[in-house]
């Protein structure tokens, strides 16, 4: 098997939940979206707290790209805004939190989520349903996922078709969901079909949905993810594109500029009211 190992300590330690969870976190709009204000660990014990009750919750993965989606894409925009969480995946975002009042803002990557629920739902009785990508993307991280968690319970893994659902197969799927008892769905779509797709199933799935999109063929070995100070300084956009230069030159070359001249207004029209 020539899956990557990957250290869960290069998340942020899990604690207890907290005795009174946060029903409305706190979110700090960048570019008219909003985006969770809360530190990595108390989004993952949210995450956790609603699980354990099988509630049906949407989690978004925030990068730039999907900020500029939901700046054009008037009914994206609207599932980033009735999002129960919507997580600083890039650095351009914690940024711009930071800038905006959230000072100690941290990053709440896709791939950290995945590692630390994992990890966490181990020790818990607390079962992993994994939707979308292939079937033999899926078999890797099956392999990877009992090795580097042993004690997790997998509920189920179920790749999707490229083409939509009929009605008979969504209502299928989801009870084959819901009667698995997972408290966690893992979602891999790829942006901005995942979200949609969860704000869709949204009180139809009894599970935390959380869009994750590239963070299983990572996992899988079949991508590889950047190097911890890569992702601190931001670069990670630069590694990935080396990596799949034909698929994502089109997209930065798209969204990046608008988003900075975007963020630039927003930081100018701060500055000249505060």
């Amino acid at each position: 098997m020539s899956l990557s190992k990957f250290n869960v300590t290069d998340s942020v330690a899990i604690v207890s939940p907290p005795n009174e969870p946060i029903e409305n976190p706190p979110t700090i709009n960048v570019i008219d979206s909003p985006l969770t204000a809360l530190p990595f660990h108390e989004q993952i014990e949210l995450m956790l707290h609603w699980a354990n009750q099988n509630l049906s919750k949407v989690v978004c993965v925030a990068n730039v790209h999907m900020l500029m989606e939901a700046t054009w894409h008037e009914d994206l925009g609207a599932v980033l805004k009735s999002a129960d969480l919507v997580t600083p995946d890039g650095m351009p975002l914690v940024w711009m939190m930071n800038l905006l009042g959230a000072r100690t803002q941290d990053r709440v990557a896709g791939m950290d989520i995945l590692l630390t629920l994992c990890q966490a739902a181990s020790s818990q009785d607390c079962s992993i349903f994994f939707v979308g990508s292939t079937t033999e993307t899926l078999e890797r991280m099956r392999l990877g996922l009992k090795s580097d968690f042993p004690n997790l319970q997998i509920a189920g893994m179920e790749p999707l078709p490229f083409r939509p659902l009929t009605p008979s197969e969504d209502k299928a799927l989801i009870a084959k969901i819901n009667q698995s008892g997972a408290g966690l769905l893992m979602v891999c779509l790829g942006c901005p079909k995942q979200e949609r797709w969860m704000a869709e199933h949204k009180n139809k799935i009894q599970a935390v949905m959380i869009g994750l999109g590239g963070a299983f063929p990572v996992y899988a070995g079949i991508q590889r993810r950047a190097p911890l100070l890569v992702r601190r300084a931001g670069l990670e956009w630069l590694y990935r594109l080396i990596q799949e230069p034909q698929r994502l030159w089109g997209r930065y070359r798209k969204t990046i500029p608008p988003f900075v001249w975007l963020a630039l207004k927003q930081l100018l029209r701060k500055q000249r009211w505060t």
